[in-house]
């Protein structure tokens, strides 16, 4: 009897342990199988990750001339250039119903990491797919007038390019101090956000699309403006026959001119022509923009003879039009909607290419 109850209570304690033995060892299971999945994610390529997430339909872009560079990257890695439509905040992201989000490095990924007003807090815990190391980047934020324009005013061109530039560099190398200064100036967004934007767009002027140190402000690298146009050809689909057709024949000469930019920065100009002048911006008052906001303020266009109106972005009407039909003098537009400009029968010229790299990313969670 004693011996049947000491049997019975071993085999019960046996019968505990391989409960608790097997409870052990599907929690373990699970997390190894957890830590799997979770290094096999991180340790995806660029090229998996787009695959993946395009087969998904699963990625996302404005659409407002923000996605031929999107488009060329799912070419070259042998995906269909169809993309979801991304709303402008990062919700989408955020609900995990975009996996590759697209985002500008000084304004949409800016709020994706940091946890300052607006912010998603995601920090280091997001990737990135660069449009620049893919190859496939094209050049954005530049400024420019109508040709015309130029021709009859060239003292003019040239003494804003100068301030301007002047500017730039100043803000570039003074980034806090910029952000302020925009900010001061009736800025769209909080000054946390507009000192992050301001030092990721100073990485956009001074480094190049391969990733060079860049000191030559405004300056129109032929290479990085040749694959512009190559791929605004290849994915800018125009309605109107001629339009298309002129877009084909397109060269770098047909869309800018360097001999202002030369003359401005060799201080080689006399008196200006017009001396109450304009700029268009893209957007809202911005760190975008901070180049021309701080030669405003550090009285660079009073020294050569300027009173420059800053104009706001945002309304109804673009930049190029703007620019085209006389509204204003000079213009803030990315090269492709400069190159669309001018296949629809306008006559623009850039006269400075401000940004030497594509700010477009795509944000990716790890």
């Amino acid at each position: 009897m004693k011996l049947r109850r000491t049997m019975a209570l071993m085999a019960a304690a046996a019968l505990i342990a391989a409960l608790l033995g097997g409870c052990g060892s599907e929690e373990t299971s699970t997390k190894t199988t957890e830590t799997t999945e979770t290094t096999q994610a991180t340790s995806m390529t660029d090229e998996e990750r787009i695959v993946a997430a395009a087969k998904e339909g699963k990625v996302g872009n404005w659409g407002l001339g923000n996605e031929y560079e999107i488009q060329a990257l799912l070419t070259k890695y042998g995906q269909s250039t169809d993309y979801l439509v991304q709303s402008f905040d990062m919700d989408g992201f955020d609900d995990g119903s975009i996996t590759l989000a697209s985002a500008m490095t000084y304004n949409e990924l800016g709020l994706v990491v940091n946890d300052y007003e607006g912010g998603y807090k995601y920090g280091d815990s997001v990737g990135i797919i660069d449009m620049n190391d893919h190859g496939v980047a094209m050049l954005e934020d530049n400024i420019f007038c109508k040709k015309s324009f130029a021709e009859q005013n060239p003292n003019t061109v040239k003494a804003f390019l100068s301030a301007s530039l002047k500017g730039w560099e100043y803000a570039c190398n003074n980034t806090e101090e910029a952000a302020q200064i925009v900010y001061e100036a009736g800025s769209s967004v909080s000054s946390d956000h507009q000192k992050y934007m301001a030092s990721e767009v100073a990485k956009l002027i001074k480094t190049d699309t391969k990733g060079n140190a860049v000191s030559d402000y405004g300056k129109m690298d032929p290479e990085a403006m040749q694959q512009t146009l190559d791929l605004a050809k290849k994915y800018i689909k125009l309605d109107d026959s001629a339009a298309s057709e002129k877009l084909g024949t397109l060269t770098l000469d047909d869309i800018r001119d360097t001999s202002y930019l030369e003359a401005a920065k060799a201080g080689d100009f006399g008196t200006p022509e017009k001396t109450d002048v304009s700029i268009q911006l893209k957007w809202l008052p911005q760190a975008q923009f901070m180049g021309y906001y701080v030669a405003k303020a550090k009285g660079y266009y009073d020294e050569v003879g300027l009173n420059v109106n800053i104009v706001s972005g945002g309304g109804d009407i673009g930049e190029t039009t703007a620019v085209n039909n006389g509204t204003v003098d000079f213009g803030v537009t990315w090269v492709s909607n400069l190159i669309s400009a001018n296949s629809g029968g306008m006559d623009l010229l850039e006269i400075a290419q401000i940004y030497q790299r594509s700010g477009l990313v795509l944000v990716y969670k790890k």
